[in-house]
């Protein structure tokens, strides 16, 4: 029995197969596929290393099982092509060799095989097939399926789940959630047959008992049919909780494992919620597992937001589900499995729920985690990793995420590394979350990372400033800096009045801050800061110039950041501060030049940062090897000052 989590990493045993732990590594879906949809040696090493993290099961998402009318967009794993075996054969051998079980989600985008995808694109030009016919608001129009259509999807099931079988694959998974097929076939909102496949739940279930009895038949008794279905559509008219309660029911004989999820990917807003954004709380579908496990008797494994091995242990403990299904959280550690198992969970990379893995996906059709410079990058990270042929002198200026990331790298590479920070603590900006509950993530982030600095062999100077003088005398062989970037102060009457502060210094001095709030500028910074000052009951308000709110946040974020801000705050665009005085800010109408009061007893600025250019360029020469990184270079997310101090680092 395991001391830390002993729940989390007991065994189970599911249709005769044994999961060495309660740990399922969910479908992810990769579009670095090929164009014919086979995988490359990107993807098996990216499902590898989840196995190596010590995953009970590590799945593989976004394989369709006929692609001309299921295919969603242009990058998911073609399973009726027989030339896809040699590479699904390869990631079922890669993600076995490490103990853990192959799991393969089968899916079909349904309407979506002829509609352009949020995920991509590529099929447009193909007929759509619904469940009924429609025409969307788009001007899309959707045919209703034939008969003869389900019947060929049905033996396509089939096809897939013997193809995987075998390639050696030790269990499928069939989706039949998130607005596909199965779950538009379910829906009595798309849903309008008068058929054998309409109107009640049974009818409407009948496509996807049959294919569920179709795969049966392919992988024979003892071989495990996990399927993923929804809790709750959270639209309206759609399937309820109750609905899908009976559900279960109806297909219990057919499945091993219940996978319960939400929501659609389709639809607007509902994305982030089937995958939970940051302004939720962890484990916030798990109710949707809980209950339906009390009205079936198969394992129910639970998914969305579970983070930490403690909300894990805390599920399968109480009898909320028999396992957890996490996505995000192992891209952010893939090795969340052993440490926690081994006694170092303190040491895990926490997802921040921001979606930069999705954004970039959808952008450069490659996965990225923000926090993790690894995702991305497994094979070169797996095989080119030269030893340093000399053992090098490496100075680091700046103690926040991105110098504290190259102390880390470059000491476990064997190198001296000094780390010297101008104030008394390690951290820099990221130290401010602690006050943000919905960054909370983003504070323990900075927390794991002190916490490695502290375990490596590194040199911490604290309250150094570092002067060229400082440099030469120490005489290092490599030079990093990191000194992040300075706040934008706009040239506008009134802004060094005492009611006008910096949004950097906002959380900190929470009690400076009045009751009625003005934010200029309407960025992420600035949003993010108008919601958490809203949630705590103050009158906010944002003033942006520009005619739309977080332009740079990425389009996911974006779903989660919009309601947020209209919930807790009041946001003017196309206006611009031109004044503060002690009753507020006057604005300005950029089109009409109207002006107006807005009144405020505290005005934030939030407009934007500048990099420290002379701070770099003053380092200029001085080392052969120098390296500025991070917000110094160029103003951004943690994601640039992580990724940039790991690979500058690891190269040394």
């Amino acid at each position: 029995m395991n001391k830390y989590y002993p729940n989390l990493f007991s065994p189970i045993r599911i249709n005769g197969v044994r999961f060495k732990n309660r740990i399922i590594a969910a479908p992810t879906g990769m579009m670095d596929l090929t164009p014919d949809g086979r995988l490359t040696v990107f993807d098996v090493n990216y499902y590898e290393l989840k196995a190596m993290g010590g995953a009970a099961a590590v799945t593989l998402g976004e394989s369709i099982t006929d692609t001309q009318t299921g295919e969603s967009h242009n990058r998911q794993i073609h399973l009726d092509d027989p030339e896809s075996m040699p590479g699904l054969t390869h990631v079922a051998m890669a993600i076995k060799r490490h103990g853990a079980l192959a799991n393969i989600e089968l899916s079909h985008g349904g309407k979506y095989g002829g509609l352009n995808s949020i995920g991509g694109e590529g099929t447009a030009d193909r007929t759509s097939y619904g469940p009924s016919e429609e025409d969307l608001p788009t001007g899309e129009h959707v045919y209703e399926m034939p008969v003869e259509l389900i019947q060929h999807i049905v033996k396509a099931y089939g096809i897939a789940a013997k193809r995987v079988k075998d390639c050696g694959f030790d269990m499928i998974n069939v989706h039949a959630g998130h607005g596909w097929l199965f779950n538009q076939f379910l829906s009595p909102v798309q849903n309008h047959r008068t058929d054998e496949f309409g109107g009640s739940l049974e009818n409407r279930a009948r496509f996807l008992m049959m294919a569920l009895d179709e795969c049966r038949k392919a992988v024979g008794p003892r071989f495990p049919i996990e399927v993923r279905m929804n809790g709750d559509d959270f639209m309206k008219g759609g399937m309820t909780l109750e609905d899908y309660v009976e559900l279960a029911k109806l297909i219990e004989d057919k499945v091993d494992l219940f996978n319960i999820s939400c929501g659609s990917h389709e639809e607007d807003g509902l994305f982030v919620r089937t995958h939970p954004h940051m302004f939720l709380k962890h484990g916030c579908n798990v109710y949707l597992a809980a209950e339906i496990k009390k009205h079936v008797n198969k394992p129910v494994a639970a998914v969305g937001a579970i983070s930490t091995p403690e909300l894990a242990e805390e599920i399968i403990a109480s009898g909320q589900a028999d396992m957890v299904e996490i996505g995000r959280e192992l891209l952010a550690d893939p090795y969340f499995p052993k440490k926690s198992m081994t006694g170092h969970a303190d040491d895990i990379t926490p997802c921040q729920r921001c979606y930069h893995c999705f954004e970039n996906i959808v952008r450069s059709t490659s996965v990225e985690c923000a926090v993790n410079p690894v995702i991305g990058h497994e094979l070169d990270c797996k095989y080119y990793d030269p030893a340093p042929t000399t053992r090098k002198k490496v100075l680091i200026v700046g103690g926040g995420i991105g110098g504290m990331e190259a102390a880390i790298t470059a000491a476990g590479r064997g190198h001296e590394v000094i780390l010297c920070e101008k104030s008394d603590s390690l951290g820099g900006a990221l130290k401010l979350a602690k006050y943000v509950d919905f960054k909370e993530a983003l504070y323990e982030l900075e927390q794991v990372f002190e916490r490695r600095v502290r375990k490596a062999a590194v040199e911490i100077r604290y309250n150094t400033e570092v002067t060229p003088e400082y440099v030469m005398a120490e005489g290092p062989d490599v030079l990093i800096v990191a000194v992040g970037a300075d706040p934008v102060i706009p040239h506008i009457p009134g802004v060094d009045r005492d009611n006008v502060i910096l949004g950097v210094d906002a959380e900190a001095e929470i009690d400076k801050i009045g009751k009625k709030v003005a934010i200029i500028g309407g960025g992420l910074i600035g949003c993010e800061t108008a919601i958490n000052l809203g949630m705590q009951n103050r009158d906010v308000t944002i003033i942006e110039m520009r005619s739309e709110l977080a332009p740079e946040a990425n389009m996911f974020h974006k779903m989660a950041v919009q309601p947020m801000v209209e919930k807790y705050t009041t946001a003017m665009t196309g206006v611009a501060a031109k004044e503060f005085n002690e009753k507020g800010v006057v604005v300005k109408n950029v089109e009409t030049g109207e002006e107006i009061l807005v009144e405020a007893d505290t005005i934030i600025l939030s407009v934007g940062l500048r990099s420290r250019t002379e701070d770099v360029e003053k380092f200029e020469g001085l080392v052969d090897e120098y390296y500025p990184i991070g917000n110094c270079v160029k103003p951004g997310q943690v994601t640039g000052a992580i990724h940039d101090a790991y690979f500058v680092t690891r190269d040394l």
